[in-house]
């Protein structure tokens, strides 16, 4: 494996509290050393590193997203895990894991073991997440910890939240034995059958029906009154794509009262608002869909005072001919991976001046501490040598046209942001190379 030395760049890396001028030194997939302008040139000619010049560039942890849909295996029309790592790679991600909603459900071992196998051609690191009950149906628990033991970092029957409060108390306590966190889809569908959209005054005009922010927010309540009736502390909840500011209260509440919870949040839920919809736009189409404007807020202001642990895309990819019908027969979701990092520089960083360091935090380090991704979300020596180099103020204009994802169902095509990613390295390997 080549080595690699970065220098000439500003490193920020939240783990090890730096945010100053340094030279890597990628060697084995490993980050072999950081030091100060010039002080690891001898080292870098005795490895026979390539020389990658970062001047003007920030080098951070390589991005790390919790939550992205690679439709592999049995929906390869839509992605696939090499289009989906790609993707990501391109978006400045070292690390993704992917839900478990695929062609069989990902609740066994030989789907969470085929998920990784060398055959996917992945670009970045693909960490399973597997279904919490079988067949995602809700009914009966999965084997966590042969899942666990297969790589699965996380169990979730997200695209599908779990009801029944008997199954959801048996998931928390089972996860908690085997180490793993319960990643919730809160969204009580037995008040969302038919809804679209938001529920207000545009669902109303536009003859949709709307989903009820209660949906979320009482699937949340419920879940954490079943969170504290374990006991010990063992447990994890780790609440989904966020989208409601009374969800984001409950969440709070809790842990004024000292659960285990944590949350995301999606950078279309912080961006966007129900508006986008528009006259029936599907790639504006969405589950939990885009909110209202107090709703957008309180993503903002949980993000801001760190209510919010990470953000985490819900990359997930739809083929042309499913979002090309009528709104309410199309599929919820878009893509998310390649417009991240710009969406959240452009707005965090730059409009709302979060420094760099906390963006890497809520991009990286946190999301892999989340799910226990050791010597992932920092550039430690020994960490994998996982680093992405943006340039935080370039212009640049997002196009699906150009995008690696097999598919195109974004509805920020067209959209200026600020900050672009030049390169990204999984594991000592350049597998990205910007403009």
């Amino acid at each position: 494996m080549n080595s690699i030395l970065i220098r000439g760049g500003r490193v920020v890396d939240p783990s090890a509290g730096i945010d100053a001028a340094r030279d890597l030194l990628l060697k084995d997939g490993r980050v072999a050393a950081i030091e100060a302008p010039g002080k690891l040139a001898a080292a870098a000619k005795q490895a026979d590193a390539e020389i990658v010049e970062a001047v003007g560039l920030v080098v951070a942890p390589g991005l790390v997203d919790i939550h992205v849909h690679l439709r592999e295996p049995g929906q390869g029309y839509k992605e696939t895990i090499a289009s989906g790592t790609a993707a990501a790679a391109a978006g400045g991600f070292t690390t993704v894991c992917a839900m478990p909603n695929t062609i069989p459900v990902n609740d066994s071992v030989e789907t969470t073991r085929w998920m990784q196998g060398a055959e996917r051609n992945s670009s970045a690191r693909v960490f399973p997440i597997a279904a919490a009950t079988r067949g995602s149906m809700g009914e009966a628990l999965t084997e966590y910890g042969s899942l666990k033991a297969a790589g699965a970092v996380a169990v979730s029957d997200d695209g599908k939240p779990i009801l029944g409060e008997a199954i959801m108390h048996q998931a928390l306590a089972a996860a908690a034995r085997a180490g793993l966190p319960v990643i919730q889809h809160a969204e009580d569908t037995r008040i969302t059958g038919g809804c679209s959209m938001n529920a207000g005054a545009l669902a109303f005009r536009l003859g949709l029906r709307g989903m009820p922010v209660a949906a979320e927010a009482g699937l949340v309540e419920r879940d954490l009154r079943l969170l504290a009736e374990l006991k010990g502390g063992r447990a994890h909840l780790h609440v989904a794509h966020l989208s409601t500011a009374a969800a984001l209260d409950a969440v709070r509440r809790a842990r004024r009262n000292g659960l285990h919870v944590t949350c995301e949040v999606a950078p279309h839920h912080f961006v966007l608002t129900e508006s986008a919809v528009g006259e029936y736009n599907t790639n504006a189409k969405m589950n939990p869909p885009l909110r209202a404007e107090s709703d957008r807020k309180a993503m903002l202001e949980g993000l801001l005072d760190g209510s919010i642990d990470c953000i985490a895309t819900d990359h997930a990819p739809h083929a042309a001919h499913e979002k090309e019908q009528e709104f309410e027969r199309a599929p919820n979701g878009i893509t998310g991976l390649e417009s991240a990092l710009g969406l959240t520089l452009d707005l965090l960083h730059r409009k709302h001046k979060v420094s760099l360091s906390r963006l890497i935090t809520l991009l990286s380090t946190q999301p892999a501490n989340l799910l226990n991704l050791k010597g992932r979300g920092s550039l430690a020596v020994g960490s994998f040598a996982d680093v992405v180099l943006f340039d935080p103020v370039a212009e640049w204009t997002f196009r699906v046209s150009a995008t690696r994802s097999k598919s195109t169902n974004s509805p920020f095509d067209g959209w200026t942001m600020r900050g672009k990613v030049r390169m990204t390295i999984s594991e000592g390997r350049i597998v990205y190379r910007g403009e």
